[in-house]
């Protein structure tokens, strides 16, 4: 049975199409937004089961809206799982190793309503540039777009600090 000359050509133009596409390149990865009207299914989490104490005055108060004691906690357990201190994990404020650290980069001073300034910053850089690709031909990621005047060439930079006479790690090739 021969194909038809239509249909072998049909063949031919789809598959040519499905090589153009940049596999390495998939942008789609930075659109991390849940888009749907459903419930988020990695959001759910079944509590651990219940368990009676060995004292039940050791117990604590019930808070409103707190945390409970079958409530799971995954990222404390991949800590200790790993060999971490679960407890690193609580918000307490800066740690003592960390605080010179915190005040040697706040010595010029620092503004209280940071990310709201960068929100409202960002947000006019996107406005600025517009929309550039309106029939969504292609790939578009209209972040990447506004912000490439910006990027920063990392091997640029590690030339011109060792012409400086910085010493500097090593480096992989340049693509």
């Amino acid at each position: 049975m021969r194909m038809p000359r239509n249909a072998l050509i049909l063949s031919v133009l789809v598959l040519s199409l499905a090589a153009c596409g940049q596999r390495d390149k998939d942008i789609q990865l930075r659109k991390i937004k849940h888009t749907g009207n459903g419930p988020d299914e990695f959001s759910i989490i079944p509590g651990k089961p219940l368990q009676p104490p060995e004292d039940f005055s050791s117990l604590p108060t019930p808070t409103p809206g707190g945390s409970n004691l079958t409530d799971q906690n995954p990222r404390g357990d991949g800590v200790a799982a790993l060999g971490g201190n679960p407890g690193a994990l609580v918000a307490s404020g800066v740690s003592s190793a960390d605080g010179a650290l915190v005040n040697y980069t706040g010595r010029y001073g620092t503004a209280a309503n940071i990310r709201e300034t960068l929100r409202v910053e960002d947000k006019e850089v996107r406005r600025r540039h517009g929309r550039v690709n309106i029939l969504n031909i292609g790939p578009n990621d209209d972040y990447t777009n506004a912000y490439r005047r910006q990027w920063l060439d990392a091997y640029a930079e590690y030339e011109r600090l060792r012409r400086a006479g910085v010493t500097t790690p090593s480096a992989p090739p340049e693509e």
